[in-house]
């Protein structure tokens, strides 16, 4: 997840305005219920992939994939912050494309207003997908889309510096305070993470509330006032800069980076930014779970594939084919690696994860990530921000943890 709406941004914007919004079928020019046997030579595009290198990465495939098709591509990039409101603008002027990609959170607030088509009309595998996977692309039990790569988060280290203070990396909360607390000296943090009043605050939270047992349809539970305790405990004691409360995962990976972090919660889209620095030798674990035994559980994050209901059955054919060969296994292990993300079917993790070391741990823990949608469908970002909100309120003080998240979520 990063912090601007680039690659491999989990960030779902709030539009719940979406649900129950009609949709006027039609599309790119053509008339609506066009017939099958149209000859379809161009099919348009749109996603929010609009900085390099993924710009170019994501070309690549569409122009391979639009090749064995037979068609021409007609690409609109545009900012992700700027997509949705696109989406919803297109959907009412008949001018939605034939190939739409879309974060995978907010894909169930666009499937409850009708705008896209289930795959399973177009007969596209959605066989070996990760379950995790599998469940970001669905609503109301019928897949929409599919994340040819995803990601989530983990604990990377500083191998040197732990090394230094003959810490080992953590495995559970006991563990990780300890450490954090004899890595902090001077303008060292043991520490970093982002806290913000975000989404992406509560992405960086959820594996704590997850693999301790908490549930975001009620986060008043003391499962997750536990986790949340560990937070705040972090900060208050001085091992996490109490600036994570304005940090974004690039600025807490820029701690890292300076040395003034030694461990930061992080996703892979971090590591060309590390490996520019040779002298930074870093490691990554899972994120410490509670107590031994616990499941680390992460959030998926990645962008699928969906085609809309344009209302032109050849050309939605044709951009099905476009979204299935973007998953097929050769482009999904190709994207991985130039990406540094991991491929969404199971069968490829293990020679992935062998083929590329750094991201093993990653691979390990797409296995068991959840969809942030996967429980409350389009009313996940209401919850995400009762959690957020709940997380500025016990940092800040204002609230204990357990005061905080009972506010939050009676709102």
């Amino acid at each position: 997840m990063k912090s601007a709406f680039t690659r491999n941004r989990p960030l779902a914007t709030a539009v719940t305005a979406l649900v129950g919004l009609p949709l006027l079928l039609a599309g790119c020019g053509a008339s609506s219920g066009s017939a099958g046997s149209e000859n379809v030579t161009e099919i348009s595009v749109m996603d929010y992939y609009n900085n390099e290198p993924d710009k170019s990465f994501i070309g690549d495939a569409l122009n391979s994939c639009a090749a064995e098709a037979g068609v021409t591509l007609k690409r609109e990039t545009v900012p992700g912050k700027s997509l949705i409101s696109k989406v919803l603008q297109q959907s009412s002027s008949k001018t939605l494309p034939d190939v739409l990609m879309l974060d995978n959170p907010d894909l169930q607030q666009i499937a409850a207003t009708g705008a896209l088509a289930p795959l399973s009309d177009f007969k596209v595998s959605t066989e070996d997908f990760a379950p995790g996977v599998l469940s970001a692309g669905t609503y109301k039990d019928k897949v929409y889309g599919l994340a040819p790569t995803v990601n989530t988060i983990a604990l990377f280290y500083n191998k040197d510096i732990l090394a230094k203070a003959g810490v080992t990396p953590p495995a559970t909360w006991d563990e990780l305070e300890a450490a954090a607390a004899k890595l902090t000296e001077g303008d060292q943090y043991g520490l970093a993470f982002n806290a913000n009043p975000t989404y992406e605050g509560t992405w960086q939270f959820l594996p704590l509330m997850w693999s301790n047992g908490g549930d975001e349809k009620n986060i008043n539970t003391p499962e997750t006032t536990q986790a949340l305790q560990l937070w705040t405990d972090l900060v208050k004691d001085g091992s996490v800069s109490s600036s994570a409360l304005n940090w974004t995962q690039a600025d807490v990976n820029d701690q890292f980076l300076a040395g003034k972090a030694a461990m930061m919660v992080n996703g892979p889209w971090q590591i060309p930014a590390l490996s520019k620095q040779p002298s930074l030798q870093y490691g990554v674990v899972k994120i410490p779970v509670r107590e031994a035994g616990q499941t680390a559980v992460a959030p998926l994050g990645g962008e699928v594939w969906t085609v809309p209901q344009t209302g032109n059955k050849a050309r939605q054919a044709k951009a099905a084919e476009i979204v299935s060969c973007l998953n097929s296994d050769k482009n999904q292990m190709s994207m991985a690696k130039a990406r540094n993300t991991i491929p969404s079917k199971t069968s490829l993790a293990e020679t992935f994860a062998k083929e590329n070391p750094k991201l093993a741990t990653f691979t390990e823990l797409v296995k068991t990530a959840r969809a942030r949608t996967g429980q409350l469908g389009d009313g996940w970002p209401a919850q995400a921000t009762k959690i957020y909100t709940a997380i500025q309120a016990a940092l800040t003080g204002s609230a204990s943890p357990g005061d905080a998240l009972k506010q939050a979520q009676g709102q």
